[in-house]
């Protein structure tokens, strides 16, 4: 397993195991439609966490306005986008959490309270310490293994 691969999956794990809500999914793979997140307005995030059912059907870009976070693991081809364009656009989509795993710069920043085109909270931690992701998720995040 790649890095990227096993960053992912070490996070998805960890929202599974600590979230509060049972009837929240944790969903890969899943193509949303975000304006100014890239040039096409169409992403897809590493992971999104969203209520059973959100995105039922068979649209490849699907409306994020059910996703209640996205989260990112930064590589070398999609860092940039990740630090600047995906922030504004997930802020734009009203997407309560997004949660940036930076490999390069050892760190994560978990931005919320979207605002317009930005978010109004972005703490940022060094990776190793648990982080604590805002409602509606409302758990410690272990960064050790990321």
């Amino acid at each position: 397993m790649t890095p990227l691969a096993e960053a992912v999956a070490g996070n998805a794990r960890q929202v599974a195991d600590r979230r509060h809500d049972p009837a929240l999914r944790n969903c890969t793979g899943i193509g949303l439609n975000v304006p100014g997140a890239s040039g096409t307005g169409h992403v897809i995030p590493d992971l999104v966490i969203a209520p059973k059912g959100t995105f039922r059907g068979k649209e490849v870009w699907h409306d994020p306005s059910g996703a209640l976070l996205v989260a990112e693991v930064t590589s070398t081809s999609t860092a940039d986008r990740d630090r600047d364009k995906k922030i504004h656009g997930y802020a734009r989509a009203g997407i309560p959490v997004y949660l940036l795993i930076d490999r390069e710069e050892g760190a994560v920043a978990v931005y919320s309270d979207p605002s317009g085109d930005d978010y109004a909270r972005g703490a940022k931690h060094k990776l190793g310490p648990t982080v604590p992701l805002p409602s509606p998720l409302g758990f410690d995040l272990d960064t050790a293994e990321f």
